[in-house]
């Protein structure tokens, strides 16, 4: 297809899915709206509200969509020029996300008076003005995130023309990824009881949707042009579909459980709708299972044969778009009223506590985290399969370092899911506990776990004429500029160090110790900052840079004072941080914030002596294992050469032997 005509036929086919999800969206809300008004008190905003906000949050959504799989599909689906450049499919792929990005900020800009004007009842002609309007955005936190959404996304937009060699592309996927989450964590999901899964949940929901729609839509435009890779493309995407599609179904099963109970399925408005939604992700999933059966062995025996992708993701794309319509109408309809109002702690936290902890509570008092929770079990389960793989083709992987990565898994898990991670956001001291582990603890071991290692092991290369894949994307993350720069020894102990300073005595602890989403981003701070430095000391993983072994030791010895002056700070405070939200938790077992915060204190002291000795018992066991390889390897060459280098030795001292004899005499 010439390249005008196939521009132009995905044009019409964008602006066709873009109809659809606003006029859904909007039909969907004309059924519940008044009702949804009534329930909430609040006066009728007018129609321009009413149906307006709904479209253009379809649009928004599916424009997040697109920018996110155009992004997607530059960076991981098709290679780039041998010279780091974009291909031209990928530059493509970054030109239609810069689009889609600035579409998205455009919408998101407008949603914000229109949120406000759904919020406060009053008719969306009387926001406009900046006076009536800023003053306002502070107590209608979605408006909020709408804002932050519109800062973003155009930043994305203006990144996304700016680039074009293909290191940037991972780096503005993380960035598109990142304008997701505010509205994300709010909304119904952030707020109520078990809003703590609700809110994961719907991140994962979110993301994963991204990533199909997205990423379909990115490929189809590649294979109406012809695209050289279209069935590598096609390939890649297939994996990545099937596992958003385990994703978005688990996800959204959750997400509408902790909103409703099940005998409201058929009864109400809400559960109908979450039904319709069910079904929408059935059809989609059929579809995508026909499409890899028909166009992924159509494409393998004629890599021009792209008749059924076309057709099949065309087909899928517009269901795609009704979907989503259908998920921004049930976003809008008020799921029904709970069966028990919530207490104050499970309305903060998302859920009870059952009493003081005790060991036994801390222990088997579960409450599993989907985010990080999920991470622990996939990275381990990925391990393994790593490792399965070397052992099957006769290769020997040690088994210290399985355990090693599996123990920082079982931490990272224990941290985040058990009755630790439970009681985390009540208590300052159980909080600083997780925090120690995902700090000093789960950092080493798995950096001593060498998964890099594996992947690069395990994984086939690419060869000199090949795609570059997996293998290459590792190398590539490894040793590029930013990794160099993180893990300079002094970027990466300060990294270590003055997160604790910024947070705690900073004053962030304080001011967002009640928001999930600074939750999330503290155990990933530490968990991240955390492997950066046992990486560089400890880690046995290829690295961009090597350390001197006393560079190592000078960086373990010299961070360990701040940290035990940071434990001192605390236990000498007279101020409670986050006092006043621990005392809105009505904990009548927890009064006494001030010992509390001395206990935290006192872990966080203390917490330095056992990484200490692991990181100085990991260090001399490396030390001793490079003098025996080097060993090892001198009397190879010994005997390679009859010990040449030995006898030159001996030959240079007979000589200078020789000489002192002759000025003797």
């Amino acid at each position: 297809m010439p390249s005008r005509e196939a521009g132009a036929s995905f044009d019409l086919l964008w602006v066709i899915a873009y109809a659809i999800a606003g006029v859904i969206a909007a039909m969907v809300v004309a059924l519940s709206a008044a009702h949804a008004l009534q329930l909430l008190g609040i006066p009728d905003p007018g129609p321009l509200t009413t149906y307006g906000l709904p479209a253009l949050r379809a649009a928004a959504d599916l424009s997040a969509a697109v920018a996110v799989g155009s992004l997607l599909f530059a960076a991981f689906f098709i290679p780039p020029n041998r010279d780091g450049l974009l291909s031209v499919g990928g530059y493509r792929a970054l030109r239609r996300a810069s689009t889609a990005a600035l579409a998205w900020a455009g919408c998101a800009a407008l949603l914000v008076p229109l949120t406000v004007s759904d919020t406060t009842g009053q008719p969306v002609g009387d926001l406009w003005r900046p006076e009536k309007l800023w003053p306002v955005l502070a107590q209608v936190e979605v408006a909020g995130a709408w804002r932050t959404t519109a800062i973003l996304a155009l930043l994305l937009a203006i990144a996304c023309r700016c680039a074009l060699r293909w290191g940037w592309t991972p780096v503005l996927l993380a960035f598109s990824i990142a304008t997701m989450l505010p509205l994300a964590l709010t909304g119904h999901s952030s707020a109520g009881g078990d809003h703590d899964i609700a809110t994961n949940s719907l991140i994962l929901h979110m993301v994963s949707a991204a990533f199909w729609v997205g990423g379909l839509v990115a490929v189809l435009a590649y294979a109406l042009r012809d695209g050289l890779h279209t069935a590598l493309a096609a390939r890649r995407f297939s994996f990545v579909a099937t596992i958003c599609f385990v994703v978005i179904g688990i996800s959204g099963v959750l997400n509408a459980w902790v909103r409703m109970p099940a005998a409201d399925l058929f009864t109400t408005t809400y559960g109908r709708l979450v039904l319709a939604k069910v079904a929408a992700l059935i059809l989609l999933g059929v579809i995508g299972a026909m499409q890899r059966r028909a166009s992924l062995p159509a494409l393998a025996a004629d890599p021009t044969d792209r008749r059924a992708l076309i057709r099949f993701a065309g087909v899928e794309m517009l269901i795609f778009a009704a979907t989503i319509g259908l998920a921004v109408g049930l976003g809008r309809t008020p799921p029904p009223p709970p069966t028990a109002i919530p207490s104050v702690t499970e309305a903060e936290l998302g859920y009870n506590l059952a009493g003081p902890p005790t060991i036994g509570r801390l222990l088997f008092d579960w409450r599993f985290d989907l985010i990080f929770g999920t991470l622990a079990i996939v990275a381990a389960v990925v391990y393994l399969l790593g490792v399965y793989r070397l052992r099957k083709r006769g290769d020997a992987w040690p088994v210290g370092r399985t355990v090693a990565w599996f123990s920082g898994c079982v931490v990272l898990l224990v941290a985040t899911s058990s009755g630790v991670g439970r009681y985390a956001p009540a208590m300052f001291s159980v909080h600083m506990g997780a925090h120690m582990a995902l700090s000093m603890l789960a950092p080493i071991l798995l950096a001593l776990g060498g998964a890099v290692t594996l992947a690069l092991r395990a994984l086939p290369p690419a060869g000199r004429d090949g795609v570059p894949g997996p293998r290459e994307w590792i190398l590539l993350a490894v040793h590029n500029p930013v990794s160099r720069f993180l893990t300079q020894p002094v970027v990466a102990a300060t990294l270590f160090v003055a997160g604790f300073y910024a947070l705690y005595l900073g004053g962030i602890f304080d001011t967002y110790v009640d928001s999930h989403a600074a939750h999330l981003m503290m155990n990933a701070h530490f968990l991240i900052s955390g492997y950066l430095f046992y990486w560089v000391v400890i880690g046995i993983d290829p690295k961009p840079r090597e350390v001197a072994p006393l560079t190592k030791l000078a960086m373990v010895f010299g961070t360990l004072p701040f940290h035990a002056f940071f434990g001192v700070a605390l236990m000498s405070m007279a101020t409670v941080l986050g006092g006043w939200y621990y005392r809105t938790l009505g904990l009548g077992w927890h009064i006494d914030l001030l010992d509390d915060q001395r206990n935290g204190g006192s872990f966080a002291w203390a917490s330095g002596e056992v990484p200490l000795v692991v990181v100085m018992l990991a260090l001399l066991i490396q030390w001793s294992r490079s003098d025996a390889r080097l060993a090892k390897r001198t009397d190879r060459a010994a005997d390679r050469d009859h010990d040449a280098d030995l006898t030159a030795y001996n030959a240079m001292y007979a000589e200078l032997a020789r000489r002192d004899g002759e000025v003797r005499r």
